[in-house]
């Protein structure tokens, strides 16, 4: 035993002391620490490091948003100890944080930028705080209920009149703080108004008395508004455009306007884009389809150099695309994020005369390639884009031109091959209805668990399979089913009826999903209604190769009445250390103890979400895999369990483990029961738009809106 203790003490001298490393090496390796173990922790342990945890390039910024062990006496020490030092605090979705933490900001003098979205401030707080931070530019908040512009101090309005950006998160009908901010630059609205309130009264849009100043955009350069559902959203956001319509600032260079449904165009808002047209050269566009659709508006925008164009949802055809944005092929290097959704002629010359389901015009996505070149984020989803029989011209074909591509969502029927969509019968699983029964019985092979095995599986000459091979540096990817839509939408009950996938998209399956693990760089990956996925065996290829997937989104795969895919997925969870996020949409989903034990590898596991109409879960496989997942904060499961069921697990779990997991936000819940929207509205706003509502992510706002 004495040669043992020996040779190691022998290993350790040998080895190599962090503490040797130069200040530049070990600056970097603790840029990677969150800031609260840095200060409160890491300068602890030895005086090199309480000297380079300290240093500007390390206290400069703090990003609170996603450090969900924080709390408020971290804050507070946080805040004594370099509050001085700190010229960009984040604290975006800290929801968790009682409000009277944000009395610790005020120690931030310096303080220049300040993200406090999702955190609840108080009027009277918001003014205390603000009076102190005479240097700050950019500003984020929440407006609730309650908000009261009048009682906002001097100092504050002072403050408030020097801030060059702002985001405003509205909860309420309410200008804001956006009166008192004279000087901006950079707008950003959120619109978040339910039409009725918790007593079920149906609310106004009209701004409440002694909320009439208006508001003052001489100096603005961007304007960004983002609806949620509802006519109170609409009727508000109206009075904000109504003073860009008496006047159009004449720096404004990017308006971006993303409405769900129907929202439509007035004479004042008319006026506005007449005027634009007229007076401005834009850099970024996104309007509603209503102010799209039948205008010749496109004709007479003008353009600088385009970074991002959005025509989600609008009846635009390639044609016009081609003729009225890109000018029959004019050179747009600059445009880097496009997003196309819903725009389910934006392929073809014209839209007059042609069905959703028509093949393409290869001719017309050529031409968007080669101008565009430069793509980074390009969304296609949400349409039937259908390639034709000619050699070359296939979809797939033409985007793997895009070498610079970093997120890209297409619809399921956009990738097959066409040979194989036309001249493949159906398989068996499609033969069955789609139905939500208990009683389908269809015998299914086991997928191979040899990885050989799924490697002659493999369709490596498929014109997807080259896409991916070409796309290496893809950090996202989205294939939606063009018809899918989710059994939990935003401010209504769950669909219970959902429509069959695409004819072209039958033959989509495993060898699809296993041809995506060449993307080795990849972090987020969804796939929805993939009809032909018989066992998932891609799923296991995609665990052992993409090793740094952070979030996953799976929803309908294969063959309804029953999850085919459940043992890959087991397998594929056990390869996945740096997933974060995941989200599960399948009806007759079984989450129990063999799921959650494979669930428990995956040790940087945050968040949970699981949707399933006539899904079981079995409580005690739940609690155990809280108690093994340690940095699993947000667990929610909507299936088809009884309210006792999902209330008593619920209870269960935040009595547990509330205490030591500050951020833990819990909601179980059945799927189908009447007050689903009621328990939605009370879920934090970070969980609910990155992960439990399903929506398609990429290109949906242009790249770096805000810090």
């Amino acid at each position: 035993s004495q040669e043992v203790v020996s040779e190691e003490s022998e290993e350790e001298s040998n080895g190599v002391n962090l503490m040797e490393f130069s200040d530049e090496i070990l600056l970097h390796i603790l840029s990677y620490v969150p800031c609260t173990d840095l200060v409160l922790n890491v300068r602890r342990t030895c005086r090199k490091l309480a000297t380079l945890c300290l240093d500007k390039s390390l206290t400069h910024t703090v990003l609170l948003q996603k450090d969900y062990k924080v709390n408020k006496d971290k804050v507070k020490q946080l805040m004594r100890d370099i509050g001085k030092e700190i010229y960009q605090l984040n604290m975006a979705g800290c929801y968790w944080l009682p409000s009277s933490t944000i009395d610790h900001v005020t120690r931030c003098k310096n303080l220049v930028k300040l993200n406090l979205s999702g955190c609840h401030v108080t009027s009277l707080r918001l003014s205390k705080m603000l009076s102190t931070l005479q240097h700050l530019c950019s500003l984020a908040i929440d407006v609730n209920p309650g908000f009261d512009a009048s009682q906002l101090s001097s100092e504050c309005k002072a403050t408030l009149s020097r801030v060059l950006e702002l985001k405003q998160t509205l909860y309420t009908p309410s200008y804001g703080v956006v009166p008192c901010c004279t000087s901006l630059e950079k707008l950003l609205l959120y619109f978040e108004i339910l039409d009725r309130s918790r007593e079920g009264f149906m609310l106004s849009g009209q701004l409440m008395v002694g909320e009439s100043n208006v508001p003052h955009y001489q100096n603005l350069r961007i304007f960004y508004a983002r609806l949620a559902p509802g006519y109170v959203n609409q009727e508000v956001v109206r009075l904000y455009l109504a003073v860009l319509s008496d006047r159009t600032p004449e720096n404004l260079h990017a308006f971006l306007i993303s409405a769900p449904g129907s929202f439509a165009e007035t004479g004042a808002t008319k006026n506005l884009l007449d005027s634009m047209a007229r007076n401005v050269r834009l850099d970024a566009l996104q309007l509603p389809k209503a102010w799209i659709n039948g205008s010749g508006l496109l004709q007479h925008l003008k353009f600088n150099n385009p970074f991002y164009f959005s025509f989600s949802r609008c009846t635009l055809s390639g044609g016009h695309l081609i003729q009225r944005v890109i000018n029959g092929g004019k050179d747009l290097k600059s445009l880097t994020s496009l997003n196309l959704s819903g725009c389910v002629h934006c392929l073809a010359p014209e839209s007059l005369f042609r069905k959703a389901e028509d093949d393409i015009d290869s001719s017309i996505l050529e031409s968007l390639v080669v101008s565009c070149c430069n793509l980074r984020h390009l969304n296609l989803s949400a349409a039937h884009h259908h390639s034709s029989e000619s050699i070359g011209n296939h979809l797939c074909q033409l985007l793997s031109r895009l070498k610079h591509l970093l997120s890209l969502a297409l619809p399921v029927c956009s990738i097959t091959d066409v040979a194989a969509s036309v001249e493949k019968p159906p398989t068996t699983p499609n033969l069955v209805p789609q139905t939500f029964g208990r009683k389908v019985r269809i015998g299914i092979q086991t997928y191979p668990r040899n990885s050989g095995d799924q490697a002659n599986q493999k369709i490596e000459s498929s014109v997807f399979w080259a896409l991916m091979g070409s796309l290496r540096f893809l950090e996202t990817l989205e294939i939606i089913g063009s018809s899918f839509s989710s059994a939990m939408p935003r401010n209504e009950p769950a669909i219970r009826n959902s429509l069959p996938p695409c004819v072209r998209a039958q033959s989509v399956g495993d060898s699809e999903v296993a041809a995506i693990s060449q993307l080795t760089y990849l972090q987020s990956l969804t796939l929805a209604q993939l009809p032909n996925i018989l066992t998932g065996s891609g799923l296991v290829n995609i665990g052992v190769q993409c090793q740094h997937l952070r979030t996953l989104s799976l929803a309908n795969l294969g063959m309804m009445g029953k999850v085919v895919y459940m043992s890959a997925l087991m397998d594929m969870l056990k390869h996945c250390k740096c997933l974060r996020d995941l989200r599960l949409e399948q009806p007759y989903f079984c989450a129990g103890a063999q799921f959650f034990q494979a669930l428990s590898h995956c040790s940087s596991l945050q968040r949970l979400c699981i949707v399933s109409r006539s899904g079981t879960l079995q409580s005690d496989a739940v609690m155990s895999f809280m108690a093994n997942c340690l940095e699993v904060i947000m667990c929610h499961m909507f299936m088809g369990e009884s309210l006792t069921v999902c209330k008593n697990l619920q209870q269960s779990i935040v009595r547990s483990f509330q205490a030591e997991r500050p951020a833990l936000n819990v909601v179980i819940f059945p799927l189908l029961h009447e007050d689903l929207t009621e328990v939605i509205r009370d879920v934090p706003m970070r969980h609910l738009d990155e992960i439990t509502l399903f929506k398609s992510r990429v290109a949906e706002e242009p790249p770096n809106l805000w810090w």
